[in-house]
């Protein structure tokens, strides 16, 4: 087995650990759910507050960094993630908001043949109310217009089950490119062109995925994209979410109109019709949530830094390769399951474990200074990230994982409440 101290010296993001504050006592393995805050981050943030405190509404239009065009800039930084150009690339909103405005200027309830929206069983539940709530505002009852995949095993999803689902009479397919539970990662590519041989639109959450897995959505020709920024990009908790639409559907007009979403050079004229900007940005509504972007500025100049999203990925591999190698030897014997697919192609950033007590031994583990994550009913999810995670991080929480069990520090812990943060 592989030397840890030796892994770490050899990593060559190692000395972006630094630039994190590390929770003091702690190790940190749930960046999948929220990543942890850098100085990078913190000093754009404070930049926006001083402009705030020392010029008022002057902030918007400062020379060193307007609040006015940050969203734009956050865009363009975004964009080489997802492999997209910046115009196709929105930051604005949340994710289930921005699946709805999506569906609101994609989806054409009035295709007599086509009205059905597929979605999945194993995806993260807002997703599936938000199909549900925008097909009652379109008319359509959820019941027979939303058809949700599902997985024979409750963990993975399999690709013929996807493709027989894409029928006729669909419409639009939304996935998870990562699944949140499992981490499995899905074939973007291949499942976008099936679905576009078939003539339905297809979307992707890449909540899971952004920041940890390249994407490269306009080489797939992906309809549409949406993600939240709080996860693998460090930009803080309900931090401002982003979209993609592909440029073939530029022009529409936005289903939810607002008045960020008119051409700049007209948008303080007002017009009483809406007169939507170039590109993706058409689709945004609201004034941009500055404090809540400007930390994701921080976030993505350290990735950029970093070597951007490959160097990420390559990272992220060999960091939860190693912990499926600790896991295989020293946490199946025990009793454990890995569900996460183990293939570097079909494996997001992190790794599932199932436990029967899988809550209470979650517990155990934060007790003894580790941060994991427990999804319903039994899975312990183990999420390093790249830039700030070590090697020596996943040996030891690992190790303490198993001197819980062994050690039965479980059992103190009651079985899971109804409701688990």
């Amino acid at each position: 087995m592989a030397d840890v101290a030796e892994l770490d010296r050899a990593n060559p993001l190692a000395r972006f650990r630094e630039e994190f504050h590390l929770p003091p006592g702690r190790i940190y393995l749930d960046g999948n759910s929220l990543g942890l805050l850098s100085r990078r981050a913190a000093a754009s943030l404070t930049r926006a507050i001083e402009q705030w405190r020392t010029l008022g509404i002057d902030g918007w239009l400062d020379p060193a960094s307007p609040w006015l065009t940050m969203a734009d800039t956050a865009a363009k930084q975004l964009a080489p993630l997802i492999g997209a150009s910046a115009d196709e690339v929105c930051v604005t909103g949340q994710t289930t908001a921005n699946l709805h405005q999506l569906l609101a200027t994609l989806f054409e309830p009035t295709h007599a043949s086509r009205r059905i929206i597929v979605g999945d069983t194993l995806n993260f539940a807002s997703d599936t109310y938000a199909l549900q709530s925008h097909l009652r505002l379109r008319g359509l009852d959820p019941a027979t217009s939303l058809r949700l995949i599902p997985s024979r095993d409750g963990r993975i999803l399999r690709l013929d089950d996807v493709l027989a689902a894409m029928t006729d009479d669909v419409q639009v397919a939304v996935l998870p490119a990562v699944l949140f539970t499992s981490g499995q990662l899905l074939d973007v590519a291949t499942l976008t062109r099936k679905a576009q041989e078939r003539g339905l639109l297809i979307g992707w959450d890449l909540s899971h995925s952004i920041g940890v897995v390249p994407h490269a959505l306009d080489r797939a020709g992906v309809d549409f994209a949406f993600w939240c920024n709080y996860k693998w990009l460090n930009a803080g908790p309900g931090a401002t979410g982003g979209l993609y639409l592909n440029r073939r559907h530029f022009g529409r007009a936005p289903g939810l109109a607002g008045w960020w979403g008119v051409r700049p050079d007209r948008r303080f004229a007002m017009p009483l019709a809406h007169e939507p900007a170039d590109g993706a940005a058409a689709l945004h509504i609201g004034t941009p949530h500055i404090l809540s972007l400007a930390p994701l500025l921080g976030s993505l100049e350290l990735i950029a830094e970093a070597g951007g999203i490959a160097a990420l990925r390559a990272q992220s591999l060999a960091l939860t390769h190693f912990v499926l190698e600790r896991a295989a030897a020293e946490l199946v014997p025990l009793g454990f399951e890995i569900v996460t697919p183990e293939g570097a192609l079909a494996r997001g950033g992190q790794v599932a474990l199932a436990h029967p007590e899988g809550w209470r031994l979650s517990q155990a583990l934060k007790a003894a200074g580790v941060v994991v994550d427990f999804r319903f009913p039994d899975l312990m999810r183990i999420a390093p990230a790249p830039l700030y995670n070590s090697f020596a991080d996943c040996a030891e929480a690992i190790a303490r994982l198993r001197r819980c069990l062994e050690q039965r520090a479980h059992e103190k812990y009651s079985a899971a409440p109804a409701l688990v943060p």
